[in-house]
């Protein structure tokens, strides 16, 4: 008789092969049209700050963990991926002491402090956004093109003054802002990649998108159905967010139905944010407050159990 040895051990039972590396590899790759594009429409200075910020997340991340006695992951790209993100949620024309300074609180305050990847309540990169604007207001809302000072789409909708630049510019990044916000053509590109890899799904994005979209255009910024959302939606941070940043997988709902009120809640504050608030983006905020909402989301918007009865 044969006999057959079987192991035993707690759910899950169905395992996918993607890891915690290949994900964050497959986004590094997913960043690179809009690092690439980033590079070419604020040349050397975009390339010394993205340098900067993956360089000092990487170093700060490993000198932590050593320090900690805590098992390294730089390996895993994670801090790369926030080190992007980071860089591109800021001018090209930040001062790169201050790029040191927001990338060392990002991880260590914001993911280390919190137990490390997968253990963050809020996206990284975007609390890094948050107070490097909180600290250094004037250096964050510095745009140039060329050398020359340029007003940010949003900016120019929000005072009302000033030529807005044309739709095709926006579209392809020609124009004043964070260094990977402004090429809504390199992003979708990424974008595409990630779906294809099936890393993120449709619902997030299409629902903070759409809902942006919708309330732009009829709430309008000078009176109800005044607004243009297509150019809300190609200028400014609405699609790195909706994208790259809102769909975190540790910061976001597990449920399908979770992250449609999620992307639905963060279109909602980004548009209110945007029209109503002292400032002209609202993206990262409305981000940031609906992580702390992820919790409650998930108690309250999930799937029927199997077996149930009432």
């Amino acid at each position: 008789m044969i006999k057959t040895n079987f192991a035993l051990s707690s759910s899950p039972h169905i395992r996918d092969n993607d890891s915690t590396k290949s994900i964050m590899k497959d986004v590094v790759i997913a960043l690179m049209p809009t690092t690439i594009a980033g590079i070419y429409f604020f040349k050397i200075q975009a390339l010394l700050v993205i340098l900067t910020m993956v360089l000092s997340c990487v170093l700060t991340e490993y000198a932590w963990q050593r320090f900690t006695k805590r098992p390294i992951t730089i390996g895993n790209y994670s801090a790369i991926v926030t080190g992007l993100l980071l860089a591109f949620n800021v001018p090209p024309t930040l001062p790169l002491w201050m790029a040191v300074v927001g990338s060392v609180f990002t991880i260590l305050i914001v993911k280390e402090f919190f137990g490390g990847i997968g253990q963050n309540i809020v996206n990284p990169a975007l609390a890094g956004r948050a107070f490097l604007l909180a600290c250094y207001p004037v250096a964050m809302t510095t745009w140039k093109i060329d050398g020359l000072s340029s007003a940010t789409p949003l900016a120019i909708l929000k005072s009302n003054q000033g030529t807005l630049p044309s739709l095709y510019n926006v579209f392809i990044g020609n124009v004043g802002g964070c260094i990977g916000e402004t090429s809504a053509l390199a992003l979708l590109i990424g974008a595409a990649y990630l779906f294809y890899k099936r890393i993120i799904t449709w619902h997030i994005p299409v629902s903070y998108i759409g809902t942006v979209l919708i309330l732009t255009t009829v709430i309008g910024r000078h009176g109800l159905m005044t607004g243009n959302g297509i150019y809300e939606v190609l200028a400014g941070g609405l699609m790195l967010g909706a994208f790259f940043m809102a769909t975190d997988y540790t910061t976001s709902p597990m449920t399908a139905a979770g992250q449609i009120v999620f992307g639905m809640g963060c279109g909602f504050l980004a548009t209110v944010i945007r029209i109503f608030g002292g400032y002209p983006e609202g993206v990262s905020y409305s981000i940031l407050i609906m992580n702390l909402f992820v919790p409650l989301i998930d108690k309250y918007v999930t799937p029927r159990v199997f077996g149930e009865v009432k």
